[in-house]
């Protein structure tokens, strides 16, 4: 399953990914709105929003892609470990 995470901290991307990668999930993290977001983002199984760390353009975009790509959004106003591993634990029981 291919995660993308949008918002969260710098100093928490590596963590991220592995904490993503622990669930065989492949994952891009984007903590800063980049100008070609859009063409990075591509088509994932699952999109997590940390909405408290994440500005209104960028999620506007990303809802976006996720609506043209048919992946499912989780939005979260936490942006730490066990919010994303809640999310995982979640997302990866319904996929099974």
């Amino acid at each position: 399953m291919s995660v993308v995470i949008i918002g969260g901290h710098d100093r928490m991307v590596y963590q991220y990914e592995k904490i993503c990668k622990g669930y065989r999930c492949s994952a891009k993290v984007f903590t800063q709105m980049s100008a070609n977001l859009a063409k990075q983002i591509g088509q994932p199984d699952l999109m997590v929003l940390f909405t408290n760390t994440v500005s209104h353009k960028m999620v506007r975009c990303a809802l976006e892609e996720a609506k043209r790509s048919n992946a499912r959004v989780v939005r979260c106003h936490t942006s730490s470990k066990s919010a994303l591993t809640e999310i995982l634990e979640r997302e990866t029981a319904a996929v099974q």
